[in-house]
């Protein structure tokens, strides 16, 4: 079974005596019903309830929402089911598809006998209508397909031998060939793979990437056929052919989103929705412009201006043509879409980590960065390079009057670690611990 960290964020939940209900969003496919019913056996009853697969279930909530009534109902459907108080999890699974469930977490909050997770693939896109009736009764977990930690952790690396990476990174000190070559290899894997649990564990358990691509198309497909099914009230076309035109945005030199792009004549007040509808389900991720290099960052970006990225990369790689995963895997025939591939990857790796995505261009084109994060003081541009070419923009940022904010820069490419006085240099393999990095830096550089 695939470690996950949700794992121990659901006994932490579980031990914390004052612990509301549980509401898990995330993308299809990622494991998040998997995860809950390996958690549920620590418990003594298991109650779990798929509104999708069983909408008979949808009726519990006709004439009441208090546990008891709730409970009454569910056992006049399955009368088998055991309830027992204070050692019964009840999970209600697809939650999306009956949003009147929320309603009775108020309830089971306050009576606090039985122990609730509400978890969905789509519960992003209503994210509203689920959870407007249970503020202050529930606690939001968001989930993701696996990141580079757990992947790692799957092909069977110790805790100890992952934390080194951090090591090299604080003492500032280079990998040995030997490390380096290791690291990059697996980090190679993880693109080419992504996250997503069933092609991680057949990659894993076969050692070969034999039948990988294939589920990976699958899965995108099912991402298709969930905006068919699902994207009420807004084209559905249109939400299709923005999916369709990711990998086109990123070929790109600037990797902007634009309009003209999608289809001859298109305007933006006719695709209004589109992306966020994309982002709430968990399928892209949207990095937005910064007006300015400055802090802070969530009031100081450009909502129509902005880059959109896949949520995984694996998905990335399996929306190119059918030769494209062998040839990351060889490293070769990217020419210029190497760039947006690592550049998709670090995307993905800093979102996982809880950074919201932002990057800076200016109209003239003489400054551009491709992400910002930060530590505890100051401002952090981060630039990804395909290749160890010059980072222009990285020295005109750093250590300048006008940009106060920015003390030092951090540069992630094909190279070891080091740092010059004004950027630090660190393999793309590191990019996956930059948030336990930046912990407790004070932005003075060294």
């Amino acid at each position: 079974m695939l470690r996950r960290k949700i794992d121990g964020d659901l006994i932490q939940w579980k031990n914390n005596p004052d612990r509301k209900p549980l509401i898990i969003k995330g993308a299809r496919q990622i494991g998040k019903t998997f995860s809950i019913e390996h958690f549920a056996r620590t418990y003594r009853s298991f109650i779990e309830i798929n509104f999708v697969t069983e909408p008979q279930f949808k009726r519990i909530f006709e004439g009441g929402f208090s546990p008891e009534h709730v409970i009454r109902q569910i056992s006049l459907l399955k009368p088998d089911w055991k309830f027992i108080p204070h050692e019964t999890l009840i999970l209600f699974d697809e939650m999306q598809a009956c949003p009147d469930c929320a309603t009775c977490l108020k309830f089971f909050k306050q009576d606090g006998s039985y122990d609730v997770i509400c978890s969905g693939s789509l519960l992003g896109i209503q994210y509203e209508e689920v959870t407007s009736v249970s503020v202050g009764y529930k606690e939001d977990y968001e989930m993701h397909s696996l990141d580079f930690e757990e992947f790692l952790w799957a092909k069977g690396y110790a805790q100890e031998q992952i934390d080194g990476i951090l090591d090299h990174m604080r003492n500032l000190a280079p990998f040995s060939e030997l490390e380096y070559g290791v690291w990059m290899e697996n980090f190679r894997e993880y693109m080419t793979l992504g996250g997503m649990p069933k092609v991680v564990d057949m990659f894993v358990s076969q050692k070969n990437y034999s039948g990988t691509l294939n589920e990976q198309v699958q899965i995108l497909r099912a991402y298709e056929e969930d905006i068919v099914k699902y994207a009420s009230g807004l084209d559905k076309a249109k939400i299709k052919n923005i999916y369709a035109h990711i990998p086109v945005f990123l070929a790109k030199e600037n990797k902007r989103y634009q309009i003209t792009k999608v289809a001859p004549g298109a305007r933006n007040r006719e695709y209004v929705g589109t992306v966020d509808w994309l982002s709430d389900a968990g399928i892209v991720n949207v990095c937005y412009c910064l007006e300015a290099p400055e802090l802070p960052l969530k009031g100081n970006y450009n909502p129509k201006e902005y880059k959109i990225y896949f949520r995984d990369t694996g998905l990335l790689i399996a929306s190119l043509d059918e030769e494209a995963q062998a040839d990351l895997r060889q490293n070769r025939n990217f020419n210029t879409y190497k760039g947006a591939i690592y550049e998709n990857a670090i995307a993905d790796i800093l979102f996982k980590q809880g950074y919201r995505l932002y990057y800076y261009w200016n109209e003239k084109s003489t400054l551009e960065m491709d992400f910002f994060v930060r530590d505890a003081q100051s401002l952090v541009p981060l630039e990804v390079k395909a290749t160890d070419n010059a980072t222009a923009s990285l020295r005109k940022l750093v250590g300048k009057e006008q940009y106060a904010d920015i003390r030092y820069g951090i540069k992630l490419c094909d190279r070891n670690v080091g740092f010059n006085g004004s950027f630090y240099t660190f393999p793309y393999f590191c990019a996956f611990m930059l948030r336990r990095y930046l912990t407790g830096k004070t932005g003075s550089g060294r």
